[in-house]
């Protein structure tokens, strides 16, 4: 069942101007065909009369020769019409371009009037008004509540929001480890040599022995 419906809707897509492309096509493909078979004949005929005359019958030579003119011309009969059939193949196929390109055009300009209709000058006034409306109720609350404060209050406010911005900042600030590993100190220090005694207190002793 569903197989029917989809090959039904596929079916659907094919217009009448499609089927008159088809039935062009297949008529420039049967004329290219008559042709090739004339094209054939001519040039047989051609070998015929050649070898007539040189036997010597001129006149069935020349009843060929005219056969085969009358087929050049059917020939060039048949070009002309291959060139209406593909002229014709060409404006069917430009027309349908042109067509969807209008039908694009017709559902893009239905597409902006269904807009303009959602978004029409007086809603965008209304929703300016409602907007304006807004920020003035903002402004005069803004207002009460700044009146209704006290210097105390106002300073407090101020506090809390230094504060506030203090966490922020001690959030944003890279996170030192408390505890730092420090490096061994090494065993085999070099003991410090022993300074002598200056001269002058060595001379003093001696003078207080004496």
């Amino acid at each position: 069942m569903g197989i029917f419906f989809s090959k039904k809707k596929a079916s659907s897509r094919v217009t009448e101007q499609d089927k008159a492309v088809l039935q062009l096509k297949l008529t420039r493909d049967k004329i290219k065909q008559y042709q090739r078979r004339i094209e054939q004949s001519i040039e047989k005929e051609r070998e015929i009369a050649r070898k007539l005359i040189h036997n010597g019958q001129k006149d069935r030579a020349l009843l060929l020769l005219r056969k085969k003119k009358y087929q050049e011309g059917v020939l060039a009969k048949t070009d002309a019409q291959l060139d209406n059939l593909e002229q014709m193949v060409h404006n069917i196929e430009f027309t349908q371009i042109e067509t969807r390109v209008i039908d694009g055009l017709k559902v893009g300009n239905t597409a902006l009037k269904k807009l303009h209709e959602i978004l029409t000058i007086d809603e965008i006034e209304k929703v300016m008004d409602e907007t304006r409306e807004g920020l003035e109720k903002q402004k005069e609350l803004d207002e009460l509540l700044s009146g209704t404060l006290t210097e105390e209050d106002e300073g407090e406010a101020e506090a809390e929001l230094d504060a506030l911005m203090a966490e922020d900042t001690e959030e944003s600030l890279p996170e030192v480890p408390r505890e730092v590993s420090l490096p061994d100190v090494p065993s085999d220090t070099v003991e410090k040599e022993k300074v002598p005694a200056p001269k002058k207190k060595l001379q003093e002793k001696v003078a207080v022995e004496a």
